[in-house]
């Protein structure tokens, strides 16, 4: 199974590409091009098209809905392709509603975010909307993170349900928010479902690792067209998809294992911590610049120019160094992630320190570069 799934990598990159240099031309005909957005955004305009979201969602979706489909009207089709569906094929008719509402969930969040890309929903409507379908995946589709809650009866199964719809939102908004410069959000998500992919592979999960491997190679494909200086853009069409993406499919991802010592992820509870670990750049980023916008007594769903991103440009980088420093510190934080379930504590508690001293050095330095300037001006 390990050749077929790494052959998803190439795959999503190969219908991403090419789909990709068509939506540019596209774009550009179409006048589908960067929009203000919605009363109060401040962004910088480039007459760039923003429908990029389209070959992710095509990359992704699209050979996800055809493979449910495969394997239920025709498993041995499979057999062409050097993979048999035997190997899993028992787990996931257990789990297909659970597939089938993520692929369909990715679909509406992919409209949502294509409507919002010429209309300017208002960030509650939005929210709104993405609140419902992370409901709906979890009630219908019985997708919920911290299942060990269920032994505290209803309580417990409400409090999971809510965890995960929080976490689903919380990573939907986070990738959002961290698509405002070119190559940023498509790098750092291909790195993180890079990492899941390792993760899936490592504890054979086969067709949620090339799930992440085609979303990994879709993001590859489209950053041929999205590195500085882009000629497409994601738009909210692209990071809400890639969002849920990441977020459904790490709930999908069993991390840990506590009955189980021998189980390939580790069987430490708190390895349950891995995607918060993996993801922790954008996290810090969704946290941070909802922070400053609070406290300027503005609303946090409302874009600016005040993100991670552009702070580090504040710091002196050019635009394209601030984009490597955020992947190579997203890369920092998730390979040292993908052990944490199969390490002792001891070793668990360094893993969190190094994330945390990450994002302590992060926040000294704008702290330090913000004074400086309170100083200067003064």
């Amino acid at each position: 199974m390990l050749g077929p799934t790494l052959l998803s990598i190439p795959f999503g990159f190969l219908i991403a590409a090419p789909l990709t240099a068509l939506l540019v031309r596209i774009g550009r005909r179409a006048g589908t091009l960067d929009s203000q957005g919605t009363a109060g955004h401040a962004k910088e305009l480039r007459a760039v098209p923003n429908i990029g979201g389209i070959a992710i969602a095509a990359a992704t979706l699209g050979p996800l809905a055809i493979g449910l489909i495969v394997l239920a009207l025709a498993p041995g089709m499979l057999g062409s392709f050097g993979v048999s569906a035997d190997s899993f094929a028992d787990r996931l008719d257990s789990e297909r509603s659970a597939w089938w509402t993520i692929v369909v969930g990715g679909i509406v969040m992919h409209a949502v975010g294509l409507y919002d890309d010429r209309r300017a929903l208002p960030p509650l409507p939005k929210l709104f909307v993405q609140l419902g379908v992370a409901a709906a995946v979890v009630v219908v589709g019985g997708l919920r993170l911290f299942t060990v809650l269920d032994a505290f009866g209803g309580a417990g199964i409400a409090l999971s349900a809510t965890l995960t719809v929080a976490w689903i939102v919380v990573i939907c908004n986070a990738i959002n928010f961290l698509d405002n410069m070119d190559g940023l959000a498509g790098g750092v998500a291909a790195i993180a479902a890079a990492i899941f992919m390792a993760a899936t592979i490592i504890n054979g999960q086969w067709f949620t690792a090339a799930a992440f491997g085609l979303l990994c190679g879709g993001l590859m494909g489209f950053l041929v067209y999205n590195v500085p200086p882009a000629r497409i853009f994601l738009g909210d069409g692209g990071s809400l998809v890639i969002g849920w993406l990441l977020a459904t499919l790490t709930v999908r991802t069993t991390f840990v294992d506590t009955a189980d010592p021998d189980f390939a992820l580790g069987s430490a509870w708190y390895g349950v911590l891995m995607p918060v670990i993996v993801l922790a750049i954008p996290i810090y980023d969704l946290v941070s610049v909802s922070l400053i916008r609070i406290r300027q007594g503005r609303s946090p769903l409302v874009g600016d120019q005040q993100h991670l991103s552009h702070r580090l440009v504040g710091l002196g980088l050019s635009r394209r160094s601030a984009v490597l420093v955020i992947w190579a510190l997203s890369a920092a934080t998730g390979i040292g992630g993908i052990v944490l379930g199969s390490v002792q504590p001891w070793q668990a508690v360094m893993i969190g320190a190094q994330t945390a001293s990450i994002l302590l050095v992060l926040g000294l330095l704008e702290s330090g570069a913000r004074r400086r300037r309170d100083g200067v001006g003064g």
